[in-house]
């Protein structure tokens, strides 16, 4: 049976890891908040591998993102502690590095130019010739070049951090709506909740728009504010390294082949995630045969020994990519409408100032310092005629 109305100070519409994250800041500060997805917990992390990879991660004209990424990465030791803490839940947070590695002449000429913009951002990271790649994880290709070391990047297993989350928003008090948001309500020109596809009315003191790739495509948001969110497809392979092959990697791996990237991230317990293809296809989740042909050729021209593990889920999943693949944070031009979107590659990795954040300014009204490049405004700003 479906409620008429149901009213909460904070409504978040998406469940996912940054809906998530939102939901338990704002009811920590006070807020009764509720969360309306049919199936929250889902979304893009299910998907993600989980790699907490500032550094290595570093693309040229993303410095301001540079910024925010290194912000929420120096807050994931004391967020995973709080979090494991409160809920009991073991997020799978390793500090195990990341090492990323050159197979040709060519991808050494990369790195080493993405060795000199890490240096000039103030980053550490450290050059390593093929030998010593290998000696630190001999289970890699002879023909791997040189490569670099950085032991800051960290990861996750966002499987398990969104199970934590989900147990911490329940602890918080945050209600669940199960069931998809139809319709953004606005009411003397300021957002005042959503309908529901079964017909509830949820009303809220302030909105927050965080459903991932999704979050362009709620009715009734005016056109000047609609988040400009793009679904990127990705596929990820998960695989099984038996006891007799541990040791297989110490730390997650990563090079680029053939001008694709792949990665290869090692868990705790035995998982091996290996990903991530990036297509542009709209609302495609399908998991081809091509794209996990292509993941396990250029993982195997980086670790040989992979086509040895059983190959236990393929999944696809859609990344929330913006024009500037950088997330939108905080107030639009509609009063009452916050988005939390478009975190792209970099979801995982930014939760924890994401929930800062958004805490923040739903409390206030502003945005902190580190989130104000990141206003949804940046957008309407740089349409306007000079």
């Amino acid at each position: 049976m479906s409620r008429t109305t149901d009213t909460s100070d904070v409504l978040i519409i998406g469940g996912g890891i940054i809906g998530l994250v939102t939901a338990w800041r704002a009811a920590q500060r006070g807020f009764a908040t509720a969360v309306v997805d049919p199936d929250p917990g889902g979304g893009a992390a299910q998907v993600a591998a989980g790699m907490l990879a500032a550094v290595t991660e570093l693309h040229y004209g993303e410095q301001t993102l540079l910024g925010l990424n290194l912000a929420s990465a120096r807050r994931y030791p004391d967020f995973a502690t709080e979090l494991t803490d409160l809920t009991g839940h073991d997020l799978g947070y390793r500090r195990c590095g990341t090492l990323a590695v050159a197979l040709d002449a060519d991808d050494r000429a990369h790195l080493r130019e993405l060795h000199a913009l890490q240096r000039e951002s103030g980053l550490e990271s450290e050059w390593l010739s093929g030998r010593e790649c290998r000696k630190l994880e001999p289970m890699l290709a002879p023909g791997v070049r040189g490569g670099l070391r950085v032991d800051g990047d960290h990861q996750i297993d966002p499987r398990r951090l969104t199970a934590a989350l989900m147990a911490a928003c329940e602890r918080a008090g945050v209600v669940f709506h199960r069931v998809w948001a139809e319709h953004l309500d606005v009411v003397r020109g300021r957002a005042a909740g959503v309908t529901t596809t079964d017909g509830t009315a949820l009303a809220a003191g302030q909105v927050v728009l965080a459903a991932g790739s999704l979050s362009g495509r709620l009715s009734g948001v005016p056109d000047d504010v609609l988040p400009p969110v793009r679904p990127v497809k990705g596929q990820v392979l998960r695989l099984t390294v038996p006891e007799r092959y541990a040791p297989f990697l110490s730390r997650t791996v990563r090079a680029v082949v053939r001008g694709s990237q792949v990665y290869l991230v090692p868990r705790e317990n035995g998982e091996l995630v290996v990903g991530a293809t990036s297509e542009e296809l709209g609302w495609d989740t399908t998991v081809t045969a091509g794209g996990v042909y292509e993941l396990l050729r250029d993982a195997h021209e980086l670790v040989p020994g992979i086509t040895e593990l059983p190959l236990t889920e393929t999944r696809a999943g859609l990344r929330p990519g913006s024009p500037d693949n950088a997330p939108l944070l905080g107030p639009t031009e509609l009063p009452g409408l916050l988005l939390a979107t478009g975190h792209f590659r970099n979801g995982v990795l930014l939760t924890p100032v994401t929930g800062d954040a958004m805490a923040h300014v739903l409390a206030t009204g502003e945005l902190p310092d580190e989130a104000r490049p990141f206003t949804p405004k940046r957008f309407a700003l740089s349409e306007q005629p000079a």
